[in-house]
């Protein structure tokens, strides 16, 4: 995980990494155990936090990502702005990790790390806002009580992409239902019931789960068990008129527990901590909402990124054409050229100009969006790639590739050709190192190709062609694949196909330099 190029050790000076630098002596492996056994044990009263705010968030999963990031957020605007908010943290699922955290009295810490404007950075910081954990399916009376709690004004979620959905099954005497929607569903009902409809007890839904439209989702499950359960208008009409629901964008890679490294991590505590997480540096948060939503949510006042804005999708479409796309488009690409990580990949002379002429030059151009802004983020995007401390395999995100181009880089192929009125030369030579790619071997070896059986044996009988252009027609054509059929762009075709000439004939370098003279 080191970066060979810094002058600086990466495990003595970050406390990564799998560098060993000669074997302990029987001293130090005494003062180890000696450090082992004299560690304390993490709760609040060994570290002076016995006073905690009052619950005015509940919170859905208590899996890394949200103690990452939205736990990480709400410390912040507890530091910084007075916010005074307490977590109480709900397990969505029967079994998960609340014992854990309440073991540790809703302690643990969280270790960021990673790349800003060139510069490596690590931090550590003990989280102290989790002030409850409950588990619905021991103590279902603990979950709902939750809804009594007089300064509760937020719900937050993350119980997966899987989470947001409508089961038929549930009803509103199981103790408790098995979806998310359902339970939640059931606290605000009791909330309405205890406050017997008061229109200051409302509460602002924010979900995090990584769906478009998240909040719009869960609303609408909600609405029909209140339905479903007879629940009555006036609940309905407490809902839609005083709680309110925010679509949301989240961006934070959180590797989470550490437990390949975790003897390094310990390290640097004096305590003993379970519960672990890691993550990168960069953080950013969109949330939809007005100016009521700003004063409720004082972000402002700190300096993470969190944008409350009326409309979110233009910074879904920033990330997914920029980040996801730029992933995308690198993997076939740069797994031809021979790197075998993002890192090596953008740090590589040739692969790095190639990604970075393909986000600057050819995506930013069909997002409407102010240039700077773009720029700026797909900066902070290559420093993400760069990051030393997380190793991103292009063959691990290799998975479903036709279907990521689909989404991630097609529209801003298809928007650069129809805007400019020429193909954009970097994107059109990695849809064809997309379609060489899935051929299936390169140079005798077996290319991690990872996809259904009916893609991958479609493009296996399309490669018994020798013919480029012919082979180019047939995946090009493929509606199923693309949505439309790309043959119809012009010169689209004889493009792919004069580059798959030149990869197989000359190899990805040399074949791109004399693809690029032509396109």
């Amino acid at each position: 995980m080191c970066n060979r190029l810094q002058s600086v050790d990466c495990t003595e000076h970050y406390g990564f990494g799998n560098h060993i630098h000669g074997k302990p002596t029987k001293k130090q492996k005494a003062t180890k155990i000696i450090k082992r056994k004299t560690m304390k044990t993490l709760n609040r009263k060994n570290t002076n936090l016995e006073s905690t705010p009052p619950i005015k968030i509940i919170q859905f999963g208590e899996g890394n990502f949200l103690r990452a990031f939205v736990d990480y957020a709400f410390q912040k605007l507890n530091q910084e702005a007075n916010f005074d908010a307490g977590i109480a943290v709900v397990q969505p699922i029967d079994r998960g990790m609340v014992k854990m955290l309440n073991d540790q009295d809703g302690l643990y810490t969280l270790f960021l790390k990673g790349i800003q404007k060139g510069k490596e950075i690590q931090h550590k910081e003990l989280i102290t806002n989790i002030v409850k954990g409950v588990d619905p399916y021991s103590n279902f009376q603990d979950y709902l009580s939750l809804a009594k709690e007089e300064e509760l004004q937020f719900i937050i979620s993350n119980t997966t992409e899987a989470g947001i959905a409508y089961v038929n099954t549930d009803t509103m005497d199981m103790q408790p239902p098995s979806s998310f929607p359902a339970k939640l569903t059931l606290l605000l009902h009791e909330r309405f019931k205890h406050f017997k409809g008061d229109a200051n007890k409302g509460l602002t839904i924010i979900p995090c789960e990584l769906i478009n439209h998240n909040s719009d989702n869960l609303k609408e499950i909600i609405l029909k068990y209140a339905d479903d359960w007879k629940l009555g208008e006036d609940f309905k009409t407490w809902l839609n008129t005083h709680s309110t629901f925010h679509n949301t964008l989240v961006d934070r890679i959180v590797p989470g527990y550490p437990k390949d490294e975790i003897e390094t991590y310990n390290s640097q505590l004096d305590y003993k901590d379970n519960l672990i997480v890691a993550a990168e540096t960069f953080f950013l948060w969109v949330i939809e909402g007005d100016e009521k939503l700003k004063e409720k949510l004082p972000f402002h006042k700190t300096d993470l990124d969190v944008k409350i804005v009326a409309d979110m999708q233009p910074y879904r479409t920033r990330k997914v054409r920029i980040l996801n796309g730029a992933h995308t488009a690198m993997v076939p690409f740069s797994l031809l050229y021979g790197n075998t990580t993002v890192k090596q990949t953008v740090d590589n002379d040739f692969t790095g100009t190639f990604v970075d002429n393909a986000i600057f030059n050819e995506i930013n151009h069909t997002l409407p969006m102010a240039k700077e802004e773009l720029d700026s983020f797909a900066e902070e995007v290559l420093d993400r790639f760069r990051n030393p401390f997380i190793i991103h395999n292009l063959s691990s995100i290799a998975l479903n590739s036709v279907s990521k181009f689909k989404v991630r880089v097609l529209p801003s192929l298809l928007q650069y050709a129809d805007t400019l009125k020429k193909i954009p030369t970097n994107l059109t030579f990695s849809f064809a190192a997309l379609i060489r790619f899935y051929k299936g071997s390169w140079k005798g070896e077996n290319l991690p190709v990872n996809d259904s059986d009916d893609i991958v044996n479609a493009f296996a009988k399309i490669w018994e062609s020798n013919n480029y252009l012919e082979i180019a027609k047939k995946v090009l054509s493929n509606v199923e694949y693309w949505g439309e059929d790309l043959t119809q762009v012009v010169n689209l075709t004889e493009a792919v196909a004069l580059a798959l000439e030149e990869i197989d004939t000359n190899g990805i370098e040399v074949g791109f330099a004399n693809y690029s003279k032509r396109y």
